[in-house]
C-alpha cells in the first residue's frame, strides 16, 4: 500500500446500454476494445499507467497533472476523429482530478478517486470535467483552458466540490504557451442557446446580455407567475456565460444529469454544459418557468 500525489483519470463509454441494443453484443464489444486499443497508446504516450478497465470504462492514473490533461484532451480527439465517416461510432465522457490517492495491488483508492468518478457520471458525451483543485495543479497555459461550472455534492465529502470543464477542441500543440484566457476565447467563440416554448434565444458576442422575466419587457417573456417582473439575466464576462438572479423567489440551475440543483438567491452562477433554469421554481419540473440551455462551440 502507498499514499501518492496522482492525477487519476477515469474514461466512460456514453450510453454503452443502447450501443449495445444498437449493434448487439459482438459488435458492440469489439467496438469497444478496438477504441481502448487506441487510449492504450495515448495513456502511454503520457506517461500514464493503465490501472484497470470496467467493461465500457478505463481507469488509469498520472504522476504529472499536465500529463492527464494532454491526455484526456487527446483522448477526445482520437475518439472525435475516429467517430467522422464511419456508421457505428462512439463517443466518451471523461473525469480528471489531482490530489491524494492509495495505490494498493495494482488499484487506485481515496477521496481523489471518488470525485473523479462522480464527475464521469455528471458529464455529458464528449466533455472533460474536473475540478477546481485540479485546476490549480495545472500550469498556467493549460488552467486557461478550463471554465468553471457548478458546485455540486459528493457523498462522503462535507464541502461542495466547484466543478470545471476542459475545453479539448483546440489545437493541443498550443497548450504549451502561456494563452490567457481572453486568447483562448478568441480561438475557440463559444455561444449559449436558451430555448423557451421552441423558441431559440442566443447569447454570443454580438448579443451578450439577455433578461427573462415576467413583463413584455424582456428579452424572453416567462408566462409564469412564479417569474418575477424582471427574474434573471444572462451575460458574457470573460469568455464565460453568467447568469444572475434578479428575483424574490430565485433561480434553480439543473444540469444534465445532475443529482441535484443550485438554488441561486441574488447570486450568481456559470452557465456551462446543458441543462435547464427554473425560474422561480425547480427547474426538474420543466414547465412554463423553465428554460433549456445549452453552450456550444460556433461551428462545431
Amino acid at each position: 500500500m502507498e499514499n501518492a500525489q496522482r492525477a487519476v483519470l477515469f474514461v466512460d463509454v456514453t450510453d454503452s446500454t443502447k450501443l449495445y441494443e444498437s449493434l448487439g453484443d459482438t459488435v458492440a464489444l469489439a467496438l469497444i476494445n478496438g477504441v481502448f486499443a487506441l487510449l492504450d497508446k495515448v495513456i502511454a504516450k503520457y506517461a500514464g499507467v493503465l490501472v484497470k478497465t470496467l467493461g465500457d470504462g478505463m481507469i488509469c492514473v498520472f504522476e504529472d497533472p499536465d500529463n492527464a490533461f494532454r491526455a484526456a484532451c487527446e483522448i477526445q480527439t482520437t475518439v472525435h476523429a475516429a467517430a467522422q465517416g464511419t456508421r457505428n461510432s462512439l463517443q466518451l465522457k471523461v473525469g480528471f482530478t489531482y490530489g491524494p490517492v492509495i495505490l494498493s495491488k495494482g488499484d487506485v483508492f481515496g477521496d481523489t478517486m471518488n470525485v473523479c468518478s462522480r464527475l464521469v457520471v455528471l458529464a455529458n458525451a464528449e466533455q472533460i470535467l474536473t475540478s477546481a483543485q485540479t485546476v490549480d495543479a495545472l500550469s498556467p497555459g493549460l488552467r486557461s483552458r478550463c471554465r468553471a461550472l457548478f458546485p455540486t455534492r459528493i457523498k462522503g465529502k462535507a464541502e461542495e466540490v466547484a466543478v470545471s470543464e476542459i475545453m479539448w477542441r483546440y489545437d493541443p500543440a498550443v497548450t504549451e504557451t502561456n494563452l490567457t484566457r481572453a486568447d483562448f476565447a478568441k480561438a475557440v467563440q463559444m455561444s449559449l442557446k436558451l430555448i423557451y416554448r421552441g423558441n431559440i434565444f442566443v447569447v454570443s458576442r454580438s448579443r451578450p446580455t439577455l433578461q427573462m422575466g415576467r413583463e413584455d419587457s424582456n428579452d424572453i417573456v416567462i408566462a409564469s407567475l412564479f417569474a418575477s417582473r424582471v427574474h434573471a439575466r444572462v451575460h458574457t464576462r470573460e469568455g464565460h456565460f453568467v447568469i444572475s438572479d434578479l428575483s424574490s423567489n430565485g433561480t434553480f440551475l439543473l444540469v444534465d444529469d445532475h443529482s441535484g440543483e443550485v438554488h441561486l438567491r441574488r447570486e450568481e452562477a456559470v452557465l456551462g454544459g446543458r441543462g435547464w433554469i427554473g425560474l422561480g421554481k425547480n427547474a426538474t419540473r420543466h414547465g412554463d418557468h423553465s428554460v433549456r440551455y445549452s453552450l456550444q462551440a460556433e461551428g462545431v
